[in-house]
């Protein structure tokens, strides 16, 4: 049976990359699945990927009047929510003397506040025994040189993830920390300064992970599957590394 028959999924940030895949991979186990983003087209596109088990909403997760049109489609289907995938977020390089308080906001809004408003106001509608699922990044356990407004922006979000397993055990509701290590995903080949650039880039960070080579958004996706199901009813306030080995090599 598919292990997701019959529930409802919440994905942000899921039109691109690994957000997508997930969207796709919860689908397909049978899921009905709401997705974010923010660019209109990439949304529209996105749900006919998907199929019509999926719901798209345009918002940014930095804009709270955006999060509660969300959670108010999702209250008009009357199903609650069973798995909320809080993904949507981003980040650029910049060195220390280069950082501006534009930077720092635009990288904090997203990955943060978003990540921290989309969970709150979710809340009402999360089924008791849910499973909450935060995307964090390796670059908060690595220095990375000129990313260090990025890394400390998922280094709350891996804070967040065990305080909030520690609140919501009450309810049943599971809170984990998906951590992917180089994902070869339009946001990550966006990092390089020119499109020219995008496959030095690569390149490079293919070198450094372990199994050498880049993961796949796919396979990232196959362990938030596992995290949204009940395969993982034994587990909360973990952070799950998926990074070709990056983390502990």
């Amino acid at each position: 049976m598919a292990q997701l028959n019959g529930k409802t999924a919440l994905v942000t940030g899921g039109t691109t990359g690994i957000g997508l895949a997930a969207a796709r991979r919860f689908a397909a186990e049978g899921a009905h699945v709401f997705v974010t983003g923010r660019r209109q087209q990439q949304l529209d596109e996105a749900v006919r990927a998907i199929g019509p088990n999926a719901t798209g909403i345009r918002s940014d997760v930095s804009n709270l009047d955006d999060l509660d049109r969300v959670i108010d489609a999702v209250t008009a289907r009357g199903a609650g929510l069973d798995v909320l995938f809080a993904n949507a977020g981003g980040g650029e390089f910049a060195p220390l003397g280069a950082i501006s308080v534009e930077h720092y906001a635009d990288i904090f809004d997203r990955n943060v506040r978003g990540t921290m408003f989309t969970v709150q106001k979710a809340l009402p509608v999360l089924n008791d025994g849910a499973s909450v699922i935060l995307t964090g990044s390796t670059a908060a356990t690595k220095g990375t040189p000129a990313f260090g407004v990025y890394a400390a922006s998922k280094a709350a979000v891996r804070s967040f993830g065990r305080t909030w397993a520690a609140e919501l055990t009450g309810r049943g509701i599971r809170v984990n920390t998906l951590v992917p290590g180089s994902t070869e995903t339009p946001g990550v080949a966006g990092l390089a300064a020119t499109p020219e650039e995008a496959p030095a880039l690569l390149e490079m960070l293919a070198a450094g992970v372990p199994m050498g080579r880049m993961g796949q958004p796919e396979e990232i996706a196959n362990v938030a599957l596992f995290l949204a199901s009940d395969q993982s009813s034994f587990m909360t306030g973990a952070e799950v590394f998926v990074d070709g080995g990056g983390n502990q090599l």
